[in-house]
């Protein structure tokens, strides 16, 4: 069979610029420390932002507001920013 081994979410989407909830990061943060993934988080277009009631909020932010740390969770961010 196959082994997943990691998640990689993409956050904001590019070229849209649509972001993720809080609440479907935590979902995702929270299934991957359950599931033992390592959670890929590509977070190069958070400047990309083309609505003005919605803000960015890192998965690593998420993540250590839910509790979690290197021990709990294998996250790997990227950016340019």
């Amino acid at each position: 069979g196959i082994n997943v081994r990691a998640l990689v979410v993409i956050n904001p989407g590019n070229p849209t610029g649509q972001i993720l909830s809080e609440e479907n990061q935590r979902d995702t943060v929270k299934f991957c420390k359950d599931e033992g993934l390592v959670l890929l988080a590509d977070e190069v277009y958070q400047e990309n932002i083309y609505t003005e009631n919605k803000k960015f909020n890192s998965f690593k932010k998420t993540a250590w507001s839910m509790g979690c740390n290197d021990k709990d969770i294998c996250l790997v961010s990227f950016h340019s920013t």
